[in-house]
């Protein structure tokens, strides 16, 4: 018989193989995830399952210190979530590719990323990313996010489609080619059969998801490939072209650090819903569930 998503005291207890005195004493502790919900206790068996694996591989105690760093691509969701959490971490984000390689080299703790794989149709696969030698890697569901063609606000060039960027004279924003909306760039160019080198591409890459906005605004390029949120932000016109997963990527046990729990725990509030609600282009349905578990 399959288990419930969110298990009891006398489940879990049943699950673990132990007795519910030991579960009551290890929610004290604080050491074993769960909610409480209108004074009942109840454990998510996702991060039940993930918290048994952290423990049958153990920490490694003499392992040099994984700094509170959120590397990868930016969010203006998840973005606003870490500071409004208090969750403690630091943000260095310079593109998907970017946080893989520091995730990868132990100089982060976790890495949002939203990288395209044309030929596997997936966003964000373990093994097309070289992430796959990580035995200990966990990938969280973050949001769901519209991508699409941010323009200015009255549409002045009457661009109605991706083809329309290949027009002469249209100043296209772009981003580093380590950010994951370059991939996806990339497979939209092939599959539109748009020649890169036949583009007007802007002087600069812009680094995040608001300065490529930010670019359309000022009149420094005409047309960009952005998330929503982003355009609505900078009071843009938008059409969609493709929704795309953001997941958050790190080690096991770092899925028990007081940050990712902190940040995990009001990604539920009511507040945080609000916020999702008022920037546009997200959905957060899938939001905390574990969509890979090596």
């Amino acid at each position: 018989m399959s288990l419930p998503a969110y298990l009891t005291t006398a489940e879990v207890a049943e699950y673990l193989r132990l007795k519910e005195r030991k579960v009551y004493d290890l929610v004290s502790q604080g050491v074993i995830p769960c909610v409480r919900v209108t004074g009942k206790l109840l454990f998510p068996r996702q991060s039940i399952d993930l918290w048994l694996m952290n423990h049958l591989e153990g920490d490694d105690a003499s392992s040099t210190p994984t700094p509170p760093i959120l590397a990868g691509s930016q969010d203006p969701l998840l973005e606003w979530a870490v500071k409004e959490s208090s969750a403690e971490l630091a943000t260095l984000c310079q593109g998907s590719g970017d946080g893989v390689q520091r995730l990868i080299d132990g100089r982060a703790m976790l890495a949002g990323m939203h990288i395209w794989h044309a030929e596997s149709q997936r966003y964000n696969d373990p093994a097309t990313l070289g992430l796959s030698g990580m035995r200990d890697l966990v990938l969280i569901r973050w949001v769901k996010r519209q991508q699409g063609l941010l323009l200015a606000s009255d549409n002045p060039l009457r661009l109605a489609g991706l083809e329309d960027i290949a027009r002469p004279g249209i100043r296209l924003a772009h981003r580093q080619p380590d950010a994951g909306v370059s991939h996806l760039l990339q497979s939209l160019l092939a599959r539109h059969r748009i020649d890169a080198r036949d583009l007007t591409w802007a002087a600069h890459p812009s680094l995040s998801e608001d300065d490529l906005a930010l670019a359309i605004r000022q009149g420094e390029a005409d047309v960009g490939v952005g998330i929503e949120a982003a355009a609505r932000r900078q009071g843009l016109a938008f059409i969609p072209l493709q929704q795309e997963h953001f997941d958050l990527a790190m080690r096991r046990r770092h899925y028990f650090e007081p940050a990712m729990q902190r940040l995990l725990a009001f990604a539920g509030s009511e507040r945080f819903i609000q916020r999702a609600e008022a920037l546009g282009g997200y959905d957060i349905s899938e939001l905390g569930r574990v969509v890979y578990n090596a």
